[in-house]
């Protein structure tokens, strides 16, 4: 490989790493209303309260799946910055090493020079003194060794130094991805978040009350309906060590605000307090709730214990600590703060446990 082409593909890998409309459609003027129609007819019905809270209830969890795409980008992002530094640097360090190797046959081939072009132990082979013929002989295969063994590290390394390269220009490829993939999660979550905030907005100060009584009384009634099924039955474990440490550090965040992409200490969202509460325990696990369902342990509700993680909802968007009596820590979501709630109160995927 090109000695100079490496160096500037090395130094350009390293100084990128310092920097981490729609057409317009014209529409006919809207005829004017029929005299026979009247403004309280054309008026769009009121929605009621718990429409409200539904509408508000979706548009927060499509908030949620997006979080747990941005979070997920990010993750990607992260590791593939890292990836490129550790290419860089193995870059680097192949471009010093092939100096350093032609530097030694540089060494050799002057010496050849020097002696007319045969090795020192050659010069021996032609002495009729037997002794130092045979060590004439072995010096030449010492140094024709010496020779290849340069000569074959020097490939390798150039081998390698191409692949590196390679393989950087991919990594810089995917982190430019992820990169577009968080800035597309971030609108839709800002854009979901900011239609719920604008529902709610319109409301006077004793409907968010009632509101806020709605969203408990729909929580209330879906965990009646899951003790009333007998779901905590036969669970009746004790947690693990490390799964009472998780347990703990959840507990301590209880009052701390859910902000979306947030992993803590002054605020979470919901697989940001999982993730840190089981980092915590000294068992690292994926970033987001979708990841902890695809690659965690599935455990059998009738066996979970506290630690044990509950995913929620079909596209498992959301996730909260299981910590025994049927109730879950979680981080609900914006506008909400850490807290207790029943690990039924919401539509249950299913089970993980990080320390399986």
């Amino acid at each position: 490989m090109n000695r100079r082409h490496c160096a500037a593909a090395a130094i350009t890998l390293v100084c990128a790493l310092t920097v981490l409309a729609a057409p317009v459609q014209a529409f006919a003027a809207p005829a004017p209303p029929s005299p026979s129609v009247t403004q309280h007819e054309t008026k769009a019905p009121k929605k009621s309260l718990e429409e409200v809270r539904e509408e508000i209830e979706t548009l927060y969890r499509k908030a949620g799946a997006a979080t747990d795409a941005y979070n997920l980008a990010e993750e990607q992002a992260k590791k593939q910055s890292g990836e490129i530094v550790r290419l860089a640097r193995a870059i680097v360090e192949g471009q010093s090493k092939i100096a350093e190797l032609r530097a030694q046959a540089g060494a050799q081939a002057r010496e050849q020079y020097r002696t007319g072009g045969l090795p020192p132990g050659a010069q021996l082979m032609l002495s009729d003194d037997p002794q130092l013929f045979l060590d004439g002989m072995g010096r030449v295969r010492e140094g024709q060794q010496a020779v290849q063994s340069v000569l074959g590290e020097l490939t390798r390394t150039q081998q390698d130094l191409e692949t590196y390269t390679q393989d950087a220009g991919t990594n810089w490829e995917k982190l430019e991805a992820n990169r577009l993939k968080q800035a597309d999660a971030k609108k839709k979550i800002n854009a979901q978040i900011a239609a719920a905030k604008k529902l709610e907005s319109k409301l006077k100060k004793e409907e968010r009350a009632r509101l806020l009584k709605l969203e408990q009384e729909a929580e209330y009634k879906l965990q009646t309906a899951w003790l009333s099924s007998g779901a905590l039955k036969d669970i009746n474990r004790e947690a693990s060590a490390s799964g009472k440490k998780a347990v703990a550090f959840a507990t301590e965040q209880i009052g701390k605000p859910y902000v979306w992409g947030a992993e803590g200490p002054g605020s979470y969202d919901c697989s940001g307090l999982t993730s840190q509460a089981w980092a915590a325990a000294g068992r690292p696990i994926p970033r987001t709730s979708q990841e902890q369902w695809r690659l965690l342990p599935h455990i059998a509700i009738k066996d979970m214990r506290p630690g044990d993680l509950i995913i929620y909802h079909g596209d498992a968007s959301h996730v909260g600590m299981y910590i025994g009596d049927g109730a879950i820590i979680h981080a609900p979501r914006p506008g909400r703060n850490v807290t207790l709630a029943g690990a039924g109160s919401m539509q249950i995927l299913g089970v993980v446990r990080p320390d399986k």
